[in-house]
């Protein structure tokens, strides 16, 4: 197998040596606290009520409607909170630009001087801010980029978030309330059911970032099993005889 590489395409090595996931659609984030909030809530809530006396047709009613309530929450919070940063990010662009407007020659300086300090030489820095100032909406991408840490072409998706959330708090939450829904079970199948989802999910989080697949797991069936334990002691303190 030829390796070598011609001169023009070393300068893409994400073609041959690596690649990146995508960060910036913000599926990922919104689908992995989609699922675990589902998981996590609705094994909670179940052990809850069921702790304080609930029956089961109460179980699979009351869970179906924390996923409804949850889900529809979820994608909101999530459409709101991406569509606030995005619109964060559009106020600085915006007040970079003025600034390089009303003092063109003292944002060149600022970027020589960003330049110089990640290394470059002052003769160099310098050259290379003059050139990028020769552009000025480069300019202005370019300093929010070394300023904010911040790239103007990757700005996750309000939407994508909002449904990714929805979808993935949807399914996490209905499956500590299988066993209720089909009539086949009680908390502690629910309860199990819930815990090899959060497993499961866990294990696929650290996967996708790259981590130790095993303690992923079990991380999450800790956090999933403190809130289970929490909402459980409540619901057996507060118990009653019937619930309707």
């Amino acid at each position: 197998m030829n390796n070598v590489h011609e001169p023009h395409d070393i300068a893409r090595p994400h073609d041959y040596d690596h690649h990146h996931s995508d960060t910036s659609s913000g599926w990922l984030r919104a689908t992995v606290f989609g699922a675990m909030d589902g998981l996590v809530s609705n094994s909670g809530l179940i052990a809850g009520i069921a702790a304080a006396g609930a029956s089961n047709p109460i179980v699979a009613i009351t869970g179906i409607s924390g996923l409804i309530a949850g889900a529809v929450s979820m994608a909101l919070g999530e459409f709101t909170s991406v569509r606030t940063a995005n619109e964060q990010l559009d106020a600085e662009v915006r007040t970079e630009r003025e600034a390089h407007a009303r003092n063109p020659e003292g944002e060149q300086a600022e970027l020589t001087a960003l330049f110089t300090r990640v290394g470059m030489s002052a003769e160099i820095a310098n050259l290379a801010a003059a050139q990028v100032h020769k552009n000025d909406e480069r300019a202005v991408r370019v300093h929010i980029t070394h300023e904010l840490g911040l790239n103007l072409e990757e700005r996750p998706s309000p939407l994508v978030a909002a449904v990714s959330s929805f979808l993935s708090f949807a399914i996490g939450a209905f499956i500590p309330i299988i066993p209720f829904v089909f009539g086949f079970g009680n908390l502690w199948i629910g309860l199990a059911f819930g815990g090899v989802g959060l497993l499961v999910a866990g294990g696929l989080a650290a996967v996708t970032t790259k981590h130790n697949w095993l303690w992923g797991s079990v991380r999450q069936l800790i956090f999933g099993g403190i809130a289970v334990a929490a909402t459980y002691t409540i619901g057996t303190l507060l118990g009653v005889s019937e619930i309707g």
